[in-house]
């Protein structure tokens, strides 16, 4: 994977980041001398102490990047939590048996399936399905449903 940074797109990448960090290094100590000049001025000794700020991002940001594309997050190595919400009762004991899947990894091919490649468990991104609601258990919700409904049908016959 080291190679990889070394393609001839990832060298203009990387000779840009260095062109940006020695110029925001320039051009603060350029602010530090203007600021000690006769006409300088503490907006000049600001920019003096912010261009470097500017370097030290743009180096952060070069090492993300050269990360990103190594394809080494740090969360890979991490041990996996799980969340009592999502194991059932959260004052169940993992070591007492009691709970469904008591270490990350473990129960049947179908939460398996549901776990991402770290073996934490994956949330859909799209909620999970209201149970329907009947005529006897909410009048006025049955009614606005109903009332939607129409609009859906008005709207859908209109196009």
């Amino acid at each position: 994977m080291k190679g990889r940074l070394l393609t001839p797109s990832w060298v203009l990448l990387h000779l840009v980041f260095l062109a940006a960090v020695v110029a925001s290094g320039w051009l603060g100590w350029w602010q530090w001398e203007r600021a000690h000049e006769a006409g300088g001025s503490f907006q000049n000794l600001g920019y003096a102490l912010q261009w470097p700020l500017f370097g030290a991002f743009a180096l952060f940001l070069w090492y993300q990047v050269a990360r990103m594309a190594n394809g080494t997050d740090g969360e890979e190595a991490a041990e996996p939590v799980m969340d009592p919400a999502l194991s059932g009762d959260g004052d169940r004991s993992p070591a007492g048996g009691d709970s469904e899947c008591t270490q990350p990894g473990a129960g049947d091919a179908a939460d398996a399936d549901s776990r991402g490649a770290s073996g934490r468990p994956r949330r859909s991104p799209v909620p999970e399905r209201a149970p329907s609601v009947t005529e006897e258990e909410d009048p006025q919700l049955a009614e606005y449903n109903r009332y939607l409904a129409e609009l859906n049908a008005a709207d859908s016959r209109r196009r």
